[in-house]
């Protein structure tokens, strides 16, 4: 949980305290409001939606870091995991463990 900024004088000196937050500069307190987690949602090229499990295909060749070696378009990853961050998809395809962009694939 991130720091909020004080309601009162609007600085982000905020103290937490395990059921409240009290400001710093002014002294203001108030109670710690448990935020809902937002689901992330991931889609694929199509924007359709993914989940975890789900077996998705790559639309493009993709070139693997340096090296000389390509993913084909049309190459199956089975049982994806969604995760943080920019490659929103951890699979392994041909034994390899991978993390890809859900803008190169979609749901079979």
């Amino acid at each position: 949980m991130s720091k909020p900024i004080c309601p009162v004088c609007t600085l982000d000196d905020v103290l937490s305290h395990s059921d409240h937050w009290e400001c710093a500069t002014c002294g203001h307190e108030w109670p710690k409001e448990a935020a809902p987690e937002t689901a992330r949602i991931v889609k694929d090229a199509n924007g359709t939606s993914l989940n975890e499990g789900d077996t998705v295909v790559l639309i493009k060749d993709l070139k693997l870091g340096s090296g000389s070696q390509v993913l084909k378009a049309g190459t199956k990853a089975k049982n994806i995991r969604l995760q943080d961050g920019d490659h929103e998809i951890a699979c392994k395809i041909e034994g390899s463990s991978l993390a890809l962009k859900a803008c190169f694939v979609k749901k079979v």
